[in-house]
């Protein structure tokens, strides 16, 4: 026995944990919606070129488009453009897009949209990056200021990260004159990085340019410069006008490095723009669009199936919620239903008919059945005739229940037919069994005790969230397999026992 209950308490933690474990992965690892009506951010970003082409000359124009590879999924991008041909090649950590014509002639507009969105990323596989660097060739005064600037860093710094940040710091004090020295009066973020890259590559360590979007609505927005270092684990991101590190979620990043945004041959007076554009879409219809490891996911989910079986598949996921709520109110309530499985299917019934609709078609059928099963038991027929012809009454029920319901304008009457006949039929059955046996008082309270309990069965079956989430997340079900076999080993009282017997307890 001892071996038995050991051997229980290990099968129901491996699937308490299992069922966890899966639905942990699928909320915190994939970041699966937990309700149905969950929205998130879609970002839509058009970047628009417009030049001027020169007469009768080929044109050519190359512009950085954001990296694969980042904190966001790229869910789709479009060209817009005339007669041009478009082509797209992987440059170092970039991608480059490049618009070529043979012939063009007056004003030139290109387009380049994209939909991204921040919430299913992609992975970050192991980061690899340069740890060290050579130094910027300068001499003269600037290379005392650098060097000066450099001492003072060293001192205040400890390692990659308090370096960076530090000749940051540095850079933007306008009260050091070495720092006044190397920016000549030119306070923009450009000069500000050409600084900060020149002091830290005579401490060889190596700094890159990263030009972001910001993800807002606008209709006009310049790339902001960030600079990002690798310490040998990770790449640390910095902002060169802060110093602030950690690249906020809020930016996209678009290219890499010190090349402008786009180059241009054959044109004159080029000019770019961003508009930036925020929608909101389904959660769970992102993740299904997405590319990522949670659509992966997803294929191998009931979301893979067609949408009819998924449909079927909402409906019996809910059958071991309905069983688990009917176990609980018997073994642990001490409930009396007829069997286990009348009251889930009798639910099941009610989520088409509607609850107090059905109530009333319910409890009309099995009185008039319990009559005719009464006249019946004066014929002393055998069972299996009895039975059969008890099931032929309810089919004769049904029909004039739809008939006369759909006369009166009822059409509700017509989902009647929903009732499983079956069931009905060995309700009526044990119902009267039940009445010759322990008298009407306890059949009386065998059936309010099975609509209780179909009712709160339906409650819970029809909940749309709850649908969804088991759906979902089918690993509950596991967990909800390790409390019914809890429940199967529970000897205690029960709570309506309880009031039973409390004189003995008053004594």
């Amino acid at each position: 026995m001892r071996a038995l209950n050991l051997h229980l308490k290990i099968l129901i933690t491996l699937l308490v944990g299992l069922g966890a474990l899966i639905t942990g992965y699928q909320i915190f690892v994939l970041n699966i919606p937990l309700t149905e009506h969950e929205v998130d951010n879609l970002w839509n970003i058009d970047a628009k070129v417009e030049f001027q082409a020169k007469t009768n000359e080929p044109v050519k124009l190359q512009m950085f488009a954001p990296p694969a590879e980042q904190n966001h999924v790229i869910l789709n991008e479009s060209f817009i453009s005339n007669n041009y041909g478009v082509s797209i090649n992987k440059l170092d950590n970039n991608r480059r897009i490049t618009w070529s014509a043979r012939r063009a002639s007056g004003k030139q507009t290109l387009y380049y949209r994209l939909v991204a969105s921040s919430r299913y990323n992609l992975e970050e596989g192991k980061a690899k990056g340069p740890v060290y660097r050579e130094s910027i060739a300068v001499d003269g005064v600037e290379k005392i200021a650098a060097e000066a600037l450099l001492a003072s860093i060293r001192q205040n710094s400890a390692d990659v990260e308090t370096f960076v940040t530090e000749a940051i710091k540095k850079v933007n004090n306008r009260n050091d004159d070495n720092a006044k020295l190397l920016l000549r009066g030119d306070y923009s973020s450009t000069k500000k990085a050409e600084v900060i890259e020149l002091v830290l590559s005579i401490a060889h360590v190596p700094i890159q340019r990263m030009h972001t979007i910001r993800l807002e609505s606008s209709s006009n927005q310049e790339p902001e410069l960030w600079l990002r270092s690798f310490n040998g684990k990770k790449w640390l991101y910095f902002n060169p006008q802060t110093g602030e590190q950690g690249m906020p979620k809020d930016r996209l990043v678009w290219w890499y490095g010190d090349e402008p945004a786009f180059n241009l041959e054959g044109g004159l007076n080029p000019q770019i723009s961003f508009s930036i554009n925020k929608n909101e879409i389904n959660a769970m219809r992102l993740a299904q669009l997405s590319s990522d490891a949670s659509s992966h996911f997803l294929d191998y989910s009931l979301y893979a199936l067609p949408f009819a079986e998924q449909q079927n598949y909402h409906i019996m996921l809910m059958i071991p919620v309905g069983v688990l709520i009917i176990l609980i109110l018997r073994n642990i309530g001490g409930l009396q239903t007829l069997g286990t499985f009348t009251p889930v299917l009798i639910a099941l019934a009610f989520r088409e008919t509607q609850l107090v609709f059905g109530i009333v078609l319910f409890t009309l059928i099995t009185a008039l059945g319990l009559s005719l099963r009464s006249y019946l038991e004066h014929l002393k027929l055998q069972m299996l005739p009895r039975l059969s012809v008890v099931l032929t009454f309810v089919v004769i029920l049904f029909a004039c229940i739809s008939l006369f319901s759909h006369k009166l304008g009822l059409e509700r009457g017509l989902s009647v037919t929903l009732f499983p006949m079956v069931i009905l039929t060995m309700t009526i059955e044990r119902l009267s069994i039940t009445w010759e046996e322990r008298g009407g008082n306890n059949a009386f309270k065998v059936a309010i005790g099975t609509l209780f309990a179909a009712s709160l069965a339906y409650f819970l079956m029809s909940s749309v969230q709850l649908s969804y989430f088991i759906f979902t997340f089918p690993g509950t079900l596991l967990i909800m397999t390790g409390f019914m076999l809890a429940m199967g080993r529970y000897r205690g009282y029960r709570l309506t026992e309880l009031f039973r017997f409390k004189a003995f307890l008053k004594d």
